[in-house]
């Protein structure tokens, strides 16, 4: 019965791992190939297009938006920059600088479209560029927030997209230098304007709106985070890349990039507190009406001119008296998703769930405690790396009475094997009696024949929450361990086909990504499954020979911290077996395994 048992658990963990290498390596590597290709299409297109005197210009400037309704492309956003540099120096700006983020804001519509994350760099080379998270808009891949106002003939020119805002006094944004903008419209409106930022990454907008006029107004407050392109490699189901929000009583919304070029538009119910917008694997961009102001939200696709995808909200309408004024406040994230400062954001400023602007999944009851102790740990130690191995100790000693029993009772039954042996041959043509005489023998011994499973079992839900950890959480973006690996949350970078590095050439792209530390977890793997005799059956022994292989090449394109974590726990596994059946009087198997290995083998006419 337990060689059956072994038998399809080892069945099962390869289908499990060859899934696994399926959907988190195969299938976003074909994925990414695909997306690729179509962005270098839409490029072409968009070229071919500017190129023929700019067609469907038309469509992508779009007219004063009629009252009630959100601009989706305002006049003039075509593709017309040659570089960064030259978008941002074509209009006049107010600059940006925070110990977090450097830019600018465009004076024209006053957005936030240029944007540098001041800690975070492209690659793990402190030297690369920093992270371009906003950019102006005639760039391919022009990406901003925008905060105006929606009017009626009554109101006249409101601010939006085109208006051209003036600066009063300071013209650089600090932590301690708030900036502010002016307009005046032909109908006696005074729009005053006033932005701030902390020494993080959210900005506040207060906007007034001051009716010197004769008589009262209506208008209505707008937000949008707008975006032209969409990150190069797509998203894996186990975290959402796309547009995103918190609002009334639907709660959480998420709609990948895929999904909202299918629906083109939702409109959840209104809400009067919440926040929405787009995020990325690690950074984001969200509005956050703060006013209590009832606002309808709205994620779409636009395909008009230039395709774009926008998070929107447009408020119930304001009412102005003459000779009165009235004002309306948003807050604008645009950084990194750091998990204590989002944290602290949805404590401080009473963002409803904020905290799900970071993609915990639906085992967040696991992933969230694992995080911490490891963000907890790194505290300590100073280094990631060392955070997971003391995090896998820990894990290891809760669970240990329950992983001592399981070796206890495999113990037992290694001792009890040749009154196993001794059923079998008796009862070799009644399987019915064979498995009636296993179970009084087990019953007779106190041994659970289903005890080896749960070491394996409980090591999946901490396995896929640590992966978790490691792929979403910025905190392990680039974080380094010792030696060659400077980036746990990335494959090892050695590879054994050119001996890691010591033969001059980069190992052939279409071979298996395969580092040193892949290598040390299939040895300890193997070492850990040598630990037990080997099984009689010729086809199970072939399936526990080959698994270290299988599973060696399976795990080296998963981020070395996840195979780090493997090894290390591994090799406990091996010491804590060890240690229990030699308290049980259990021979250990490991080396007599090793050893049959290279004894030859008797032929079949001896």
């Amino acid at each position: 019965m337990e060689n059956n048992r072994n038998f399809f658990i080892t069945i099962a963990l390869s289908v499990l791992i060859l899934t696994l290498w399926q959907v988190f390596y195969m299938n976003p590597k074909m994925e990414q190939q695909r997306e690729q290709a179509r962005i270098e299409q839409q490029r072409v297109e968009a070229q071919k297009k500017e190129a023929g005197g700019g067609a469907n210009s038309g469509a992508a400037g779009t007219p004063a938006p009629a009252a009630g309704g959100v601009p989706g492309a305002p006049g003039g956003d075509t593709v017309t920059a040659a570089s960064r540099d030259q978008a941002i120096a074509a209009t006049k700006r107010v600059k940006i600088d925070t110990p977090s983020l450097e830019g600018s804001i465009n004076l024209t519509g006053a957005r936030l479209d240029d944007l540098k994350l001041k800690h975070y760099t492209e690659t793990v080379d402190k030297n690369s560029p920093k992270i371009e998270l906003l950019n102006p808009s005639s760039l391919p891949n022009g990406y901003f927030a925008e905060i105006g106002f929606v009017g009626n003939d009554a109101t006249g020119a409101v601010p939006g997209a085109d208006t051209v805002w003036s600066v009063e006094g300071n013209p650089t944004l600090t932590p301690s230098s708030p900036v502010t903008l002016t307009f005046t419209n032909d109908k006696g409106l005074i729009f005053k304007r006033t932005i701030s930022v902390d020494g993080d990454y959210m900005f506040t907008l207060s906007d007034t709106v001051q009716n010197s006029g004769s008589a009262p107004v209506s208008l209505f407050n707008y937000g949008r985070v707008t975006r032209y392109d969409k990150p190069a490699v797509a998203s894996t189901y186990v975290l959402h890349e796309g547009l995103i929000g918190v609002t009334g009583s639907e709660g959480l919304s998420e709609y990948k990039y895929s999904a909202i070029e299918k629906d083109k538009e939702v409109k959840p119910g209104k809400s009067t507190d919440g926040w929405l917008g787009i995020t990325d694997k690690y950074w984001a961009v969200t509005l956050v009406p703060t006013e209590k102001q009832p606002f309808q939200p709205r994620y779409a696709y636009f395909e008009d001119g230039r395709h774009r995808y926008q998070s929107d909200f447009l408020t119930d309408a304001i009412n102005v008296d003459a000779g009165q004024s009235a004002t309306v406040e948003t807050e604008i994230f645009a950084g990194a998703k750091e998990v204590a400062k989002i944290n602290a954001y949805e404590a401080d400023r009473h963002i409803r769930q904020f905290n799900l602007l970071i993609d915990w999944g639906w085992f967040y009851f696991i992933t969230k405690p694992m995080f911490w102790l490891i963000d907890t740990l790194y505290k300590f130690f100073g280094n990631f790396g060392l955070a997971i191995l003391a995090t896998t100790v820990i894990v290891k000693a809760i669970f240990f009475p329950l992983a001592n029993k399981s070796y206890a009772s495999m113990a037992n039954m290694k001792k009890v094997q040749p009154k196993m042996v001794e059923i079998r041959e008796k009862y070799a043509d009644d399987k019915m009696k064979q498995q009636q005489a296993m179970m009084e023998l087990y019953k007779t011994e106190k041994i659970n024949p289903l005890a080896g499973c749960w070491p394996v079992a409980l090591q999946i839900p901490v396995f896929f929450s640590l992966y978790k950890v490691l792929y979403i959480t910025i905190e392990m973006r680039h974080a380094p361990f010792f030696g060659w690996i400077h980036d746990l949350a990335a494959p090892d970078p050695t590879s054994i086909f050119n001996l890691f590095g010591l033969l001059p050439f980069a190992a052939p792209a279409f071979l298996p990504h395969m580092g040193a530390w892949a290598v040390v977890m299939g040895i300890t793997m193997f070492l850990q499954m040598r630990m037990n005799p080997a099984p009689p059956d010729p086809t199970q022994a072939a399936i526990f020979t080959w698994m270290p292989v299988i599973f060696t090449f399976m795990m080296g394109s998963f981020p070395a911290g996840l195979v780090i974590y493997w090894a290390w726990n591994n090799t406990l596994s091996i010491l804590q077996q060890g240690v229990i059946m030699k308290r049980q009087g259990a021979k250990i198997e490991l080396w007599d395994n090793l050893a049959a290995m290279f004894r030859k083998k008797p032929s079949p006419a001896e």
